[in-house]
This record gives structure tokens, sequence and C-alpha cells, in this order.
């Protein structure tokens, strides 16, 4: 949950995460408390005791006491380490490719632009050629 609030802490203020934050947050709440259960409910055979709400607000306690700032430094380091790298990298490939369509689009516009021109400009010159060869005939 805290390599979540680190992620979001991270991320721009404009960005969809930092936007939506309290849905996303309320999303992985509710899949760790569905998660926990599901564990408790195979390791004991689907037996569900009255203490098990108990056990686990008691750990949330124990989490926030003793390894809340340990798994902060933890997200943070793997924040550093591979989520940004990796997202760095996804950012570079999407730009090189991005940049090598425009450069096959220059291309291609270069090439193509003294044809778009002739039709063009063509065109005008044929009707004003015709006007003239009309108007001399008369």
């Amino acid at each position: 949950m805290d390599l979540f609030g680190t992620i979001v802490a991270a991320c721009d203020k404009r960005s969809i995460i930092r936007r939506r934050a309290f849905w996303f947050e309320l999303l992985v709440w509710i899949f760790l408390g569905i998660g926990a259960f599901w564990i408790l409910m195979i390791v004991r055979d689907g037996a569900w005791r009255m203490y098990d709400p108990v056990a686990q607000v008691c750990g949330m306690l124990l989490y926030v006491a003793i390894f809340h700032y340990p798994f902060r430094l933890i997200g943070r380091v793997l924040l550093i380490v591979v989520i940004r790298p990796i997202w760095y990298v996804i950012r570079l490939v999407l730009l090189l490719i991005q940049r090598i369509i425009q450069v096959f689009r220059h291309i291609l516009l270069l090439i193509l632009s003294p044809i778009v021109l002739l039709l063009k400009n063509g065109r005008k010159f044929l009707q004003n050629k015709y006007r003239l060869l009309y108007n001399k005939r008369q």
C-alpha cells in the first residue's frame, strides 16, 4: 500500500493516477482485503474465525508502528531503481517510433511536393492557357 502511495506522490499533478488517486487507493485496499481473507480461507480450509478482523487490524497497527518507514524507503528505492528506468525506456521507444514515422513522412512529402504543386498549379495554368487561346481566336 505504501508503494502505491509513493508512486502517487511521485506522479505529476496532471497525471491520471494523481487525479484518480482516491479511487485507485480504494481499489487497492479492497483487493488487499479480499486477498487477505482469501489466504485465510485457504490456510484454514474455509473456517473463518471472529478474531480474524481483529488480527488484521492489529497487523496494520504493527505495520504502522514498526515497518512503515522501512517499507516506504524500499518503495522509494524500488520506484527510483526499477519503475522510473522502465518508464523512461518505454518513453524513449515511443519517441523513437514517433521520430522515425516523422522522418518517413517528411521524406515522402519532399518526394511528392513537386507532383502536388504540378497538379495544383497545372490545372490553373491549363485553364488560363485555354482562355488565352480561346480569346485569341475571336
